[in-house]
């Protein structure tokens, strides 16, 4: 349904997701409650096994969030102490956080310059005898190329954790995000394709030892109850978020689809404005944001916010150049770099319609059509 002309313009509509999915997701929150089984207990093995199911893999551990998850993950591949992890400059600051609670360096890499995903490139040249792992980001809902990210590790001898926070259901040549790695992580913030009622997360792996541990570190290391094998932690996943997912999941496709549609839409419209979709796999693609790269992005963003149309920046610094992460530099990273500074999140949700669509273009045209870069 589209909105009144000068209406309000989300950059995500939760709450259109939620009306239309009301009748589910109360009748699954209200199982739990009645359950009274509020930490694990079956709704989260069931989500667990549906999850495993949809991705092709061994088995899905759901833990508290996505930043638990990579630490986890780096724990359960007993990365050592002071190891490095190559993470791209360009992504949200929980996965190298997860990386450094996890007692491991991040060792930053550039971004390819057309899809602004890892650069195997400039992860080449950040190579050292302490790396152990390495982190490739599937940024935007874009998903990287896990055959080149796995040849690449296999080379040098690297662990690899998919960060898969912002692809649920994305999939390239024939591989589900989140499941070609050694260890994949989800967030299920709520605003992600796939995503919760509050903070929640999930690794995946197809190693049964590797996930073995992830179960005792998600749980105070214990196997049994007070059969504490190892120095865990508490991050477990709410049952109420499981069973929210559980209802989510069978529609994740069919909304991938309508982002699909609707980023199609933007490109038909703004071909100019997304410079970087042509090195994309369409149908790989599951738009959890839609950025353009404008020069005068803060000024069209006040435009934007003006006439009632919701934008995000994704992200305003690269990782290293933020505080908490100035000490692990190694850059100059001019793609990152680059993407921090011209990167502009347009609205993007599954109830987008084509007159929405129409609207934030004309808007993005009338400003500057010239100043895109």
């Amino acid at each position: 349904m589209s909105r009144p002309a000068g209406g309000s313009l989300p950059l995500v509509d939760l709450a259109a997701l939620h009306r239309e999915l009301g009748e589910e997701l109360e009748a699954a929150v209200l199982d739990v409650v009645r359950s009274q089984r509020l930490v694990g207990g079956p709704a989260v093995a069931s989500f667990e096994q549906r999850f495993a199911s949809y991705l092709g893999a061994g088995a899905v551990v759901a833990v508290g969030n996505g930043t638990d998850a990579i630490e986890l993950a780096v724990r359960a591949l007993e990365i050592e102490p002071v190891a490095e992890v190559l993470v791209p400059a360009n992504t949200f600051i929980g996965t190298a956080a997860g990386v450094v609670a996890a007692g491991a360096i991040p060792r930053f890499v550039d971004v390819d310059e057309q899809s602004g995903l890892i650069d195997l490139d400039s992860a080449e040249q950040h190579v050292t005898a302490r790396t152990q792992a390495v982190i490739p980001v599937h940024l935007y809902g874009r998903m990287a190329d896990m055959h080149a990210v796995n040849a690449f590790a296999s080379r040098h001898g690297l662990a690899v954790i998919e960060d898969a926070a912002q692809a649920a259901g994305a999939r390239r040549d024939g591989i589900h995000a989140g499941a070609g790695g050694d260890v994949g992580c989800f967030s299920f913030y709520p605003g992600k394709n796939l995503g919760a009622f509050g903070d929640a997360g999930a690794t995946v792996t197809s190693d049964p030892a590797l996930a073995d541990r992830l179960r005792l570190l998600r749980d105070h290391g214990q196997r049994g109850r007070y059969e504490h094998e190892l120095i865990g932690r508490n991050s477990r996943m709410d049952p109420i978020h499981a069973a929210v997912l559980t209802v989510k999941l069978p529609h994740l496709d069919r909304f991938n689809e309508r982002r699909r549609r609707a980023a199609q839409w933007y490109r038909e419209l703004l071909a100019d404005h997304l410079p970087d979709w042509h090195a994309d796999d369409p149908a790989s693609d599951v738009h959890h944001l839609l950025p353009i790269l404008h020069e005068e992005r803060d000024a069209l963003a006040r435009e934007l916010a003006a006439a009632g149309v919701q934008t995000g920046v994704h992200y305003p610094q690269t990782v290293p150049q933020t505080a908490a992460f100035a000490r692990f530099d190694g850059g100059p990273f001019p793609s990152a770099e680059r993407r921090a500074k011209l990167q502009l999140s347009l609205p993007m949700h599954p109830h987008l319609s084509r007159e929405d669509v129409e609207r934030v273009a004309g808007l993005v045209d009338a400003f500057s059509p010239a100043a895109l870069a």
